[in-house]
Order: structure tokens, then sequence, then C-alpha cells
């Protein structure tokens, strides 16, 4: 009975607790007592405005080296190139032969410079060596006097001799603005020389057998005009008019422009004033006009053939106009000269002929590193030569290229 007591207990319990219950309470009105809280802090808090463009260095870095990289076009290339043969004396009793050495170093540089319609291009290019063979050379003694034996025969002797076979550097700047998708106008300079002397021949390296020098001859060219890029890249002809141009030519070592004597009178060295006739002048302005077409591109599936070709030519017919004692005909120009009086003012002249420079590079790559260069190079200027000058040059060796696109 108590245990079916306590059971009955439990059950009621636990149906009570299921039910919801409900309670209701009255509030009586309660009236707030006003209190003043004096709270002080410890510390004060900096209001600092917050920007919402976060500033990331390394995204700026970023930023300038990819605009650097959009509007400069970089490329460079070195080059050096040689030949040698060396023989043995058993070799040279039985076959015969002659020891050689050359080395011709190359180096070319261009940069395009690109910001909205303004642009500038330079150049630098330049070539520069030498090759030694054995000649045949005179013996002299102490006091510079030959030595003979006793026949009266002059003594020779065979000996390696370095002798200079390429120097010359070019410069070029060209500014330009762009006025339709393939024409701009501008600007362009452009300098030539050599760094080392130059002599007549391997057996003549004296200073009396000096022709060349740095500056002389040096050739400077000025021109405004307008430019023509072609849009094929199959054709990538860019072609210089310029209506004004002044091209300049130097000859500042006056030992190479002058002719020489010794203290008898007797002459010792011609002179070589490059068209310079004025032998108290050591430069001569010439204006007029120019064109100049440059082409450069490569073949195959490697590139491994590049291209390259510039012809420049420039006629100075402003200063043909003011020409005095000018002698159009070849026959009555001789005659004229022949009884010149040697007065400079009154000296008979031709007409200026349009000077005119082609030069032609072929690269052959083998490798990465090594390379064939083949040279051409045609110059016409009737006031240093009547006749065309050429000069090849066929060399292999290593070469680097850059580029930064």
């Amino acid at each position: 009975m108590r245990r079916y007591l306590i059971c009955t207990f439990f059950a009621l319990a636990a149906c009570l607790a299921i039910l919801p219950a409900h309670a209701q309470f009255t509030i009586d009105r309660v009236e707030a007592k006003t209190e003043s809280i004096n709270f002080t802090t410890a510390d004060t808090l900096k209001q600092t405005a917050a920007d919402m463009n976060y500033f990331s260095s390394a995204r700026y870095r970023a930023e300038r080296a990819a605009i650097r990289k959009e509007r400069n076009t970089l490329e460079f290339t070195s080059g050096l190139q040689g030949t040698m043969t060396s023989y043995n004396d058993p070799w040279v009793d039985v076959s015969g032969g002659d020891n050689s050495i050359a080395v011709v170093a190359n180096i070319f540089f261009k940069h395009i410079y690109t910001k909205n319609l303004f642009s500038v291009e330079s150049k630098f290019e330049g070539k520069f060596g030498y090759n030694r063979m054995k000649v045949e050379m005179p013996l002299f003694d102490g006091e510079g006097n030959a030595i003979v034996d006793e026949a009266g025969n002059q003594l020779m002797d065979r000996d390696g001799v370095w002798f200079k076979n390429q120097d010359e550097f070019a410069i070029q700047v060209s500014p330009s603005w762009k006025m339709t998708k393939h024409w701009s106008y501008g600007g362009s300079f452009k300098f030539r020389s050599q760094l080392a002397k130059g002599y007549a021949s391997r057996t003549e390296q004296k200073r009396k057998d000096m022709k060349s020098s740095f500056m002389t001859p040096g050739y400077l060219d000025l021109s405004v005009g307008v430019t023509y890029n072609c849009p094929s890249k199959k054709v990538p002809i860019k072609v210089e008019l310029s209506p004004l141009a002044l091209s300049a030519t130097y000859a500042k070592n006056s030992w190479v422009r002058r002719e020489q004597y010794d203290e008898e009178g007797n002459r010792i060295k011609k002179a070589f004033n490059y068209g310079i006739e004025d032998p108290d002048k050591s430069a001569k302005y010439e204006g007029g006009s120019s064109i100049q077409l440059d082409f450069d591109r490569t073949f195959g599936k490697g590139d491994y053939i590049r291209y390259r070709t510039t012809l420049f030519s420039f006629w100075g017919w402003i200063t043909n106009m003011g020409l005095d004692n000018k002698v159009s005909n070849w026959d009555d120009y001789k005659l004229a000269l022949e009884t010149w009086d040697g007065n400079i003012k009154t000296k008979p002249r031709l007409p200026i002929h349009p000077t005119v420079r082609w030069e032609n590079t072929i690269d052959i790559k083998a490798t990465k590193f090594l390379t064939t260069m083949i040279s051409f190079q045609l110059y016409y200027n009737r006031a240093q030569n009547t006749s065309i000058q050429t000069k090849t040059l066929l060399s292999v060796g290593l070469s680097y290229t850059f580029k930064n696109k």
C-alpha cells in the first residue's frame, strides 16, 4: 500500500511538470531615485580616419615595372669573332704556311621609348678588330739607319705585325611624334667616327704614314622631316624623308689633314682632307635634303637568320646653289684645275653630288651563343674619291643577345 502511494505521487508530479503554468503579478507605481555618478576612464581613445583605398608598395612597384616594360623596348648584342692559324717550323719547311690571328669585336644597342604619341629611338653600333701576320720588315740600327750586308743589300726580318682592320662606331637618336597610325614627324641625329689611329699599310705604321684618327674623319647628320613605318611584318621597312638636312664632315687632326714636309722641304706625307679643301679649316658643312631606308627582319622558325640594312643618301642642293667657281663639265673642270693659281678662294669646284652609304649585316645563329656574321658596306662620296668604296667582312664567333620583349 505504501509503495502504491509513492508511485501515485510521482505520476501526479510528472503530469504537473508537462502542463503549462500561468501566474499573474501586480506592479505598484515605483518612483526612481536620481543619483549623479562620476565616471572617469583611465585611457583616452585616439580617433583615426580610415581610408578605404588601401596602398600596397609591392603592388605599386609591380605596376611601375609593367609601365616601364610597356614603354621601353631594349635590345643589346655583343659578339667576339676570330680566326687563328699556327704552323711549326717543320711544317713550314715542307708545306709552307704563315701564322696569323684575327679578332673582331662588335656591339649593337637599340632602345625605343614610347609614351602616348611621343617616341624616341636610340642606336649605337661599334666594330673594332685587329689581325696579326708575319711580314718582311727592314732592319734598322739604333739611329734609325737601314742595316745592309757586305753587298749593300738591306737586311730584312720576318716578324708578326698587328694591324687594324675594323674600327668604326655610329650613334643615332631619332625623336618623333605620331600623326597617324603609320606616319610621324620628327628629327634625327647621326654621328660616325673611329677610335684608334689608322695607317697606310701593315709595314707602314709610322707617324708619317698616319691616314686617320678619332674625329678624322667624323661625320654628323642632322635632319627634320616625316617617317613612314610599313604595317606589314613581312616587309618591316621604315622610310625617313627629310626635306631639310645638314651634313658635316670633320678632320680635327691637322697632321693628317695637311701635307707634311721635312726640314729640307721634301714632302713626306700627302694630305688626307676628306673633302675639306681649305687646309686652315677642320670642318665642312653642307645644307640640303636626305633620305634613309631601314629594314630589320628575322627569318626561320627559330629566328636563326637576321638581316639588317640601312640605305642613307644626302644631297647638298642648298649649298650647291651658292657654290662659287662651279664648273659642271668634267673636262672643263680638269682644264680649269690645271690653270688654277693655287688660291683656295678661286679653286674650281664641281657641283655637289649626292653621297650614298649602304650598310648590310646578316647574322646566322648556329646555337644560342655561336653566330656567323656577314657584313657588307658601300660608300660613295665624290668629294673624297670619284670611285665607289666597298668593304666586306665574314666572321664566326661568340655572340650574346638580350631583349626585354
